[in-house]
Formats: C-alpha cells, structure tokens, sequence
C-alpha cells in the first residue's frame, strides 16, 4: 500500500488476540502470554522463553478491510554453531481458508550458545508484515503469529473499521504439551499439529504446549483449572524423559495431583491423557537427552539418550514405562471418572511411522509428520465415536 496515513489503527487486546491468556504492556506494544504472571513467577528460563513464543495465537476479528499491516517486534534466535534458523512465518486465514503467509525481517536476536548455556539480546527494529487484496465483503480475518518466535505486537492497522470476532459456537480446546505440541518443525502456524487438529475438529485452540517443559508443574496444572475449556488433552511423557526429572515412584502422584487440580475447576470437562509418540532413543533407554556433538561441528542439531537402560529397575522412566503407567493410572481414575479417556501415542506416530520418516534431529517430527499427527489426532479424538466426538460430549 502506497500511503498508509489514512489507514485505522486498532489497540490491541485480549478480545482481538486470541490463543493468548495474558498481553504484558512493553515499551514497544504488547505481549502475547500463555502463561498468566501468576503462573510466570515459577518459570524457569526454559519455560519463560516457550510460553513467549506465539504456538496458536492469532488476531482475529470481522472486517470488510482489503489491507491488513501488522507490526511487530520478533526475536530471531541463534543457535552457536548451528545452522541458521528460517524466520518465523505469519498466516492469513480468511473466513477460515488460509490465503496467504509472509515473514518478518528485523527485530531482536537471541544468541544461545547451547554448550555453555549462555545467551545474549541484541535489539533491533521493528518488522511490518503486510495482506493485500483481501476484498472489501465482511469477514473473518485471522493473522497467525509464528508458533517458534517470540513477537511483540506493536500496531494493527487496516483500511476499513474491525471488530471482535461474536460467539459463533465453536467450543474451546485446551491442549497441554512438549515442543511437538508447541509445533517442533511445522511449516507454519497453521500447521502445528494442534492447530490442524483443531481446524478439522471444528473447535477454537488455546495451545500450551511448551517445547522442552511439559514437566508436570503444579502452577501449568492450576493455570488449566481456572481457565475456562471445553476439551482439555495433556500430552505427558517426552520431556520428563530427556530431562531425566523424575523417577516412577515420583511419575505416578504427580500425574494424579495434575490431574486431581484440574479436576477441581474442570469436574467433568472431557479430559484426555495422551502418552508419547515413537521416539527411538528414549524408548528402553532413559535420559537425559544429549546434544549430538558430533553432529552439530558438522552444522547439524541433533540428540543423543544419555542414560543407562540398567537403570530402569531402579525406577528411572523411558517412554515405555511412561506409556504403561499413564494406562494404568487412567484405567483405574476412570472407573470413578467417566470423562477421562487414554490415547496411546503410539497411534498417532509408531515404530512403522518412524521406519519410514524417521525423527531428523531424533527427538523432534518434520513438518510432514506434524501434519500426519494432526490428521490422526482429529480422527481418532474428533471424529466418529472419539472422545471429544459430539457424540460424547
């Protein structure tokens, strides 16, 4: 667009970005947040950094505007040694069609040396992301942040008046997960596994996958109790493996106390726990995860399993303990909790699946895969008889 100076700038809030439960005010514009700062307080740097990074959040509204600019502030980050990441990608749904994508250039870059564990910011500008030719009939606009890149919002600007998108029946799901639920290698952020699965379901995402920080936290688990849901799935295992946090004795009343504190707002909300998907390296053999040393002098990422197999008589956790003790933990809740249902994940991604696309860095899913697992989730959990089925509902 030529000139923008008569374009509308509309202040950005809660009723207009979706998929976030918080905007913090910065010097810049604002925040999208997963984690409310009640819950932020506990974070750890790892989980601090995942909750800042968009998975699911969009703006939306209803407007008969043929141009929508975005600006915003991303932080690029930068792996030592690694090669560099692509910029995060931006998607324009229209009435529900993805139409068009763009990236952003500019902004703050994070540096993180992943040896050492140091890193440093260096700001930059702000970036402008820019959808023409929209037609000026009334619709519903959304503008899909990136999943993996930290974005501040600065301003939103189009050439005819928005407003918030109304009720239009949809319910709400609340997915919890590691980074393949935060979106790993999607293509994009409409291509995230849980937004896809969401799309073919027919219902609204709030996405709190975390990449490297489904860890069973007491203060994620109260922070899915007071929001409010309509569906509710916890992907539980991968990342209590690679960081070796915990052995069974401990695994199995954590997952009973997350589980009794959602339960305290959610009483009878569809609840499903799913188990982890095929992971090759952490199935008989326990965490940590190691960084493949070799592999990153040599430009790539990859990961190692760091534990000793012997160990798992003493009770450290791989994923085939994980998957055998949430079926029993959920097998035996059922019986007196008929809304909560068990998906092996196995079902979304198994050993056939990792025979033929195997994991590329060994612990994360390309985009074809996260797409493949959308598409089953949807199917199995969605569709026909599943538990988030109208018919079970």
């Amino acid at each position: 667009m030529d000139d923008i100076s008569d374009l509308i700038s509309t202040p950005l809030t809660l009723d207009l970005v979706r998929g976030a439960l918080e905007l913090e005010q910065t010097s810049r514009g604002v925040l999208p947040h997963r984690l409310p700062a009640s819950a932020r307080q506990y974070a750890d740097g790892q989980l601090a950094m995942a909750e800042a990074q968009p998975s699911g959040v969009r703006l939306a509204f209803r407007s008969r505007a043929t141009y929508v600019r975005v600006e915003t502030v991303p932080t690029k980050m930068v792996y030592v040694g690694a090669p560099p990441r692509p910029d995060g990608v931006y998607e324009l749904k229209v009435d529900g069609r993805r139409t068009a994508s763009a990236t952003a250039t500019g902004g703050d870059t994070l540096r993180i040396d992943m040896a050492s564990g140091a890193a440093d910011v260096t700001p930059g500008q702000t970036a402008v992301i820019e959808f023409g030719d929209l037609g000026d009939a009334d619709k519903e606009i959304e503008v899909w942040l990136p999943w993996n890149e930290r974005t501040e919002l600065v301003a939103l600007k189009t050439d005819a008046p928005v407003e918030p998108l109304s009720g239009h029946g949809r319910l709400l799901w609340l997915h919890h997960g590691s980074s393949i639920s935060h979106g790993s290698n999607a293509a994009g952020p409409t291509s995230t596994w849980p937004a896809l699965a969401a799309a073919l379901g027919g219902v609204e995402l709030l996405n709190l996958g975390f990449g490297g920080s489904a860890l069973l936290d007491p203060f994620v688990a109260r922070v899915i109790r007071d929001t409010s849901a309509d569906l509710i799935s916890l992907k539980i295992g991968i990342n209590l493996v690679n960081t070796d946090l915990m052995r069974l004795r401990a695994f199995a009343p954590a997952v009973h106390g997350f589980l009794d504190t959602i339960r305290e707002g959610h009483p009878s909300t569809p609840l499903l726990v799913v188990s982890p998907i095929m992971c090759p390296i952490h199935e008989e053999t326990p965490g940590p995860s190691e960084m493949d040393t070799a592999g990153l002098a040599e430009g790539r990422l990859g990961f190692r399993a760091a534990g000793d197999p012997a160990e798992v008589a003493s009770g450290k956790l791989t994923l085939q303990v994980v998957r055998d003790e949430l079926a029993r933990i959920v097998g035996a809740r059922s019986a007196t909790d008929p809304h909560l249902g068990y998906l092996d994940g196995l079902e979304l991604y198994g050993r056939a699946d990792a025979e033929e696309r195997p994991l590329p860095d060994a612990l994360h899913p390309d985009a074809e895969t996260q797409q493949q697992i959308g598409e089953r989730f949807a199917r199995l959990v969605f569709d026909s008889e599943g538990p988030f089925s109208r018919t079970q509902r």
